[in-house]
């Protein structure tokens, strides 16, 4: 197995979770999305993966683009640890915190979108950044409102065990952090990343722990 990836990627960090919950040895392959314009953009990396974006995955013969259909390839072909719950309700849940993270914010702040912001609209640092809290802080507002009121919440998005839930939250909290969100204000999204981020399968996926780190 191996994977394209960038340390502050959020979408490759929800890949090397899952891969670290489930205990799966891989090879972790850098594409560094800034520097010399950005080498996901390079001829030989769109080959792999036309949309020019993080991370890829490879199994054998098989090249996958996009974080969550890789998890779900993991889950599929490597069902233990499970990362997806036993009842279809239930996976619904899972499924929707992990969607309201991966459709709902995380698209709106993504490298590409901040870029154009700040390349072709000319927009400042300042509002760039502005940008990015705002609807960061609008996401986590109505999602800190489900979990909190949420039966299913426990130490974790669901439960006590890690879950795609938990895979797509975190990198998005950490990289919140790095935009200097207030995460105090929303104690149940802050709650889970605290207890996550002490358990060795995230603590190994975390920006900081892999070979590109800057």
């Amino acid at each position: 197995m191996k994977l394209y990836s960038y340390f502050r990627s959020s979408a490759s960090y929800r890949v090397r979770i899952a891969l670290n919950v489930k205990n799966l040895p891989y090879d972790y392959v850098p594409v560094h999305l800034v520097r010399d314009g950005g080498e996901q953009l390079k001829p030989d990396y769109r080959k792999l993966n036309v949309d020019g974006i993080v991370p890829t995955f490879v199994d054998g013969n098989e090249v996958m683009p996009q974080s969550l259909a890789i998890i779900e390839y993991l889950e599929e072909t490597h069902p233990e640890p499970p990362l997806l719950p036993r009842t279809p309700a239930d996976r619904a849940y899972v499924r929707s915190v992990a969607l309201q993270v991966a459709c709902e914010i995380h698209p709106l702040n993504n490298l590409r979108v901040l870029k154009y912001l700040k390349h072709t609209l000319c927009v400042d640092d300042d509002a760039k950044d502005a940008w990015y809290r705002h609807w960061v802080e609008a996401g986590f507002a109505t999602l800190e409102t489900h979990l909190a009121g949420s039966s299913r919440t426990g130490k974790l998005c669901f439960g006590d065990t890690p879950t795609l839930a938990d895979a797509c939250l975190i990198p998005q909290v950490f990289n919140a952090q790095r935009f200097k969100v207030d995460t105090g204000k929303f104690p149940t999204i802050q709650r889970i990343y605290d207890h996550a981020m002490q358990l060795d399968a995230f603590a190994r996926a975390a920006p900081g722990a892999q070979p590109d780190a800057e």
